[in-house]
């Protein structure tokens, strides 16, 4: 009789004691789901002065998760992810371990222009500005050899569901590949596309969402389907396209010298330290502003740079 007395109170004891114990796992997880809800694709306000937005996130890994799928799961690019963590296995990652999810965005005062989209190719990121608010999203660019020229574009055309017409140079890389492909699961163009002026180039969804934050084309910028969704309503005909080359980002905001870096892809800047620092004085502009940065800090952000935002020195 004891015992039956006894027991219920000892698995009441042991029910609480599991439900602590597991109580942080589920509100890690519990968090990470919030995280991803407020992911739909819309307009930020620019505000006076302002160039860094967002925050970045963290999220604990689980069982069975790869980067490519959390790239996926938070609407960021996968190489933007695996930048910000470089050490951790992007296809098996430890469980239980915190990694950063890279949200957090520096806008140069010169990417700012009303009504034009900029891309910025190092950086893997598309940015959309009118009427003083912003647009960013990850994209998918050129392979080596295939990016898109640094120029300026105009959208001249606009097509829901397009068809695909490989050019000659992608049919004899695939000889298979039909001349032309029709909308729908097997379309690389997914659903909607924006044209621009020059060459074969066009802005488009995909029908690979993994291929986002890669350089995975032949020239032409690639979005997920809610981001290319969102310009093809949102982005009128005749916009201005501008292509910039930038790995390092630079802005003045509170007196504080801010920079954040990507790599040089395609080894087009050769002294580092000597274009960083052109740039700085060019965006100070002025000879009674005098500024301080640490040269062993942008060294080592230079050498290794992972996409994320860095105070670098200070103007008086």
């Amino acid at each position: 009789m004891k015992f039956h007395s006894f027991a219920p109170r000892y698995l009441l004891i042991a029910v609480i004691f599991l439900f602590y114990i597991s109580l942080p796992s589920c509100q890690a997880k519990f968090l990470n789901q919030i995280k991803t809800t407020d992911l739909t694709p819309k307009f930020n306000k620019l505000k006076s002065n302002k160039f860094i937005y967002f925050k970045n996130l963290k999220y604990t890994l689980s069982n069975n998760d790869t980067l490519v799928d959390i790239a996926v799961k938070f609407k960021i690019g996968f190489f933007h992810l695996t930048l910000a963590n470089p050490k951790i296995d992007p296809w098996v990652p430890p469980p239980n371990k915190t990694i950063i999810i890279p949200k957090e965005v520096l806008i140069p005062k010169e990417f700012i222009k009303d009504n034009t989209i900029i891309i910025n190719l190092p950086e893997m990121r598309l940015y959309y500005f009118k009427n003083k608010k912003f647009f960013i999203a990850p994209i998918g660019i050129g392979v080596k050899n295939s990016l898109i020229k640094i120029d300026t574009y105009t959208i001249v055309r606009k097509k829901k569901k397009p068809y695909w017409y490989p050019p000659p140079s992608i049919r004899k890389e695939d000889p298979t590949l039909p001349k032309i492909v029709p909308p729908g699961p097997d379309n690389p163009m997914g659903e909607y596309a924006l044209y621009l002026d020059k060459g074969l180039y066009a802005i488009h969804g995909t029908n690979k969402v993994y291929s986002i934050g890669r350089r995975c084309t032949h020239g032409c910028i690639r979005l997920y389907p809610e981001d290319i969704k969102f310009l093809f309503y949102n982005v009128p005909l005749k916009t201005k396209v501008i292509v910039y080359y930038e790995p390092y980002k630079l802005a003045i905001q509170n007196k504080k010298i801010y920079i954040q870096a990507y790599p040089d892809m395609e080894n087009y800047i050769k002294s580092p330290v000597f274009y960083i620092i052109k740039k700085l004085d060019k965006l100070i502009n002025s000879k009674k502003t005098k500024y301080t940065i640490d040269l062993l800090k942008l060294e080592k952000i230079i050498e290794k740079p992972n996409g994320l935002i860095y105070e670098i020195g200070k103007v008086y």
